[in-house]
């Protein structure tokens, strides 16, 4: 990592004065002894100014090889900060029971393969708490609807058409933003999936992608509904209820399914009360066998 000249230098710091202190003996010697000239004292002189240079170049390397270690480590505490592995990001209560921990893993990926509120649903907590969230190649993600969810606007970045680019814009927002929402125009190599994972893992942020994608931590996917408020022939959508299954990578996560209102009739998105039965229902009961 570092290189040998360099380290070479730090033993050089303590060797102009030892330098000087032998030269200034040696001197010291010389008179002593009647054997300095004119002559020799000059050529002394050019030898000390020599060494003096050589000391000078050594001390400006080993400056530079500090300046290097120095800065190194300014870069490893740097990615050592940004390395949050461990660490969840809050989701809506009504999606906790489908998520592993309760929560969205940081550098986690989420594949929701139809629904654009369900998807919508797990930035919510996340947003509310004052994380960055952004939304890339979903042109019908609506402003109003999210502000109503409770995502904080001043903190969604929107990118409704990034065109073919979108992969990468995907990675270059997963930089700033702890969840990046993306719809996958295209097929998605395994290269780019580890070298996003990668980045999502290094940056502490998550994936949840509007559609398939390769080795997605968990999937959560619509497998019911039904519509309520519409009469015989009159009336109004007014809620929906669904089924939603959510799956682990190559199985390793037993498929769980929850009830949820998607939306309920005030437009929020929460778990499904247990159906009960009508009050005004026939009920069946087993009667005696004449014998």
């Amino acid at each position: 990592m570092f290189e040998y000249e360099g380290m070479q230098t730090a033993a050089a710091l303590r060797s102009p004065d030892e330098r000087g202190d032998r030269g200034r003996g040696d001197l010291e010697h010389i008179g002593r002894n009647g054997a300095a000239r004119d002559g020799a004292g000059v050529r002394a002189g050019a030898g000390a100014g020599a060494a003096g240079v050589r000391a000078s170049d050594h001390v400006s390397a080993a400056r530079a090889a500090l300046d290097r270690i120095t800065s190194l480590r300014s870069r490893v505490a740097d990615m050592e900060a940004t390395r949050v592995d461990t660490e969840g990001l809050p989701t809506a209560d009504a999606l906790a029971p489908l998520l592993p921990g309760g929560a969205i893993r940081a550098g986690g990926t989420y594949s929701v393969p139809e629904s654009v509120l369900l998807a919508q649903t797990m930035l919510q907590a996340a947003s509310a708490a004052g994380a960055w969230c952004a939304v890339v190649g979903v042109p019908s993600f609506g402003v109003e609807a999210a502000a109503a969810a409770g995502i904080d606007l001043d903190r969604l970045v929107l990118v409704p058409d990034p065109g073919d680019q979108w992969l990468a814009v995907t990675a270059a927002l997963a930089d700033v933003a702890q969840i990046v929402l993306t719809r996958p125009l295209g097929r998605v190599v395994p290269g780019d999936v580890a070298r996003l994972s990668a980045r999502l893992r290094q940056r502490g942020a998550a994936l949840v992608a509007l559609g398939s994608w390769p080795g997605a931590d968990v999937t959560l996917r619509v497998t019911e509904s039904h519509w309520s408020g519409i009469g015989q022939g009159h009336g109004y959508l007014t809620e929906r209820r669904v089924t939603v299954t959510a799956s682990g990578r190559a199985g390793a996560v037993r498929p769980t399914s929850t009830e949820l209102l998607l939306p309920a009739a005030d437009g929020s998105v929460r778990a499904a009360a247990p159906v009960a039965a009508s009050a005004g229902a026939r009920v069946l009961r087993p009667v005696a066998v004449a014998s």
